[in-house]
């Protein structure tokens, strides 16, 4: 199949600035990002995106799940498309950059084929998948995860916010609810872009990473239920201290993650304590604890280690405890033709690159279970995310958007 010659090159200073104007809808606190999915910042977020791929020629297509489909069409029209993008929402407190420089960088892909007046084979459809956060709606890459046959839609319609608001209501409510059947469409690959989330590539020096494999991940929610009580008069062997409680655990998961060294993380995130009161033995703690490895074995066998150690601690204690799955995906192995494209393309541009593995979760690990997939990674300072510091250069994005051009483009097949 034809690959563009290496001369050709996406506009870095246009997608630099899409960046920056995309970023000024829904702004942090401190320089970054609060645009939560299907909040009123998110859908400002989809009507610029959407206005700028209309201004590129493409046809907007949005399914149930709120996922928008922006296609670019091929000159065969039988050809199933190649699919690139990722996601606009952010964390509460995100960067500029996470998920957005993937749909910017694919929207760019178009830009520049229309500069250049290149016409593909297969079309080329740049998408913005719906909650790939997971910081309102939990699980993460929800929509993607329906796409895939992994959730139920009715099931993710159900989920609620910490307001006790269902995902179903609020996508109606922001208008971005389509008509088009989750999953109906069908690929012939898919590339996704994004920050690599880590320290990798900046600390070795290198300008682009090639996803081999994803990570695996569980997510799992704990509720401990101890005893409200008096922290002056209540004497300590009395105690049923849930907060005592979510300390071991949290200091069990590190230690757990730290025996399977260097391929497993382990941590203890979101932390509710109850009634949290400064005088008052904590009754009841709900937390997530978060584990993550390349390895199925490794991942199975931190599960079982914490959930017995979690028992024993709450015996210990004379507390109860309930441990929930509330996230959860196998490790992936990305396509080989798709890696390959990948790396042949950074190779090709006179990139450094190495082999990767994604500690994140991302929507392309469970787009490939269902069309061949990859991903491309660039730096991040300090291999900061999710944070409102999270910061990247114009020329790592360009690098990735180039890797990226020449991948999708090389597989969409160049029509002389």
């Amino acid at each position: 199949m034809a690959a563009p010659g290496e001369n050709l090159r996406i506009n870095p200073d246009r997608l630099w600035d899409s960046l920056m104007q995309m970023a000024k809808i829904g702004p942090g606190i401190a320089g970054g990002n609060n645009r939560q999915t299907l909040t009123d910042e998110d859908a400002e977020g989809r009507r610029l995106f959407q206005t700028w791929c209309e201004e590129a020629g493409l046809s907007m297509g949005v399914d149930q799940m709120g996922t928008m489909f922006a296609r670019r069409e091929g000159t065969d029209p039988d050809a199933a498309p190649v699919y690139v993008g990722s996601h606009l929402d952010t964390q509460p407190t995100g960067g500029k950059y996470d998920g957005v420089l993937g749909v910017l960088g694919g929207l760019e892909i178009i830009r520049t084929l229309n500069d250049l007046g290149i016409r593909t084979k297969h079309p080329i459809v740049v998408t913005n998948w719906t909650n790939e956060e997971g910081t309102r709606f939990a699980p993460a890459m929800l929509a993607s995860g329906v796409f895939a046959g992994m959730h139920e839609q009715d099931w993710a319609y159900d989920r609620k916010d910490a307001k006790g608001k269902r995902f179903g209501d609020e996508l109606e409510r922001i208008g971005w609810k389509g008509e088009e059947e989750v999953g109906a469409r069908k690929m012939h690959a898919f590339f996704e872009l994004h920050i690599e989330q880590g320290p990798i590539l900046e600390d070795e020096d290198i300008d682009i990473g090639v996803v081999t494999h994803g990570q695996g991940l569980w997510w799992l929610q704990v509720t401990l239920t101890g005893k409200d009580a008096h922290t002056g008069s209540t004497p300590m062997p009395k105690r049923r201290n849930a907060g005592l409680g979510m300390a071991r655990v949290t200091e069990l998961v590190h230690e757990i993650a730290m025996d399977y060294q260097p391929d497993a993380v382990g941590a203890v995130g979101h932390v509710e304590v109850y009634p949290n009161s400064r005088n008052v033995i904590p009754g009841k703690v709900v937390f997530t604890i978060d584990i993550r490895s390349p390895h199925q074995n490794v991942l199975d066998e931190m599960r079982a280690r914490i959930e017995h150690g979690i028992a024993t601690i709450c015996e210990a204690l004379d507390i109860g405890f309930e441990v929930e799955p509330v996230g959860h995906f196998d490790p992936v192995t990305f396509d080989e033709g798709c890696v390959a494209a990948v790396r042949n393309a950074a190779e090709r541009l006179g990139y450094s690159h190495i082999d990767i593995v994604s500690g994140a979760g991302h929507d392309a690990c469970w787009i490939n279970r269902v069309a061949p997939t990859a991903m491309v990674m660039c730096p991040c300072v300090d291999g900061l995310s999710h944070n409102e510091a999270e910061e990247i250069t114009k020329d790592w994005a360009r690098a990735g958007c180039d890797v990226l051009f020449h991948a999708v483009v090389e597989t969409a097949g160049i029509v002389e």
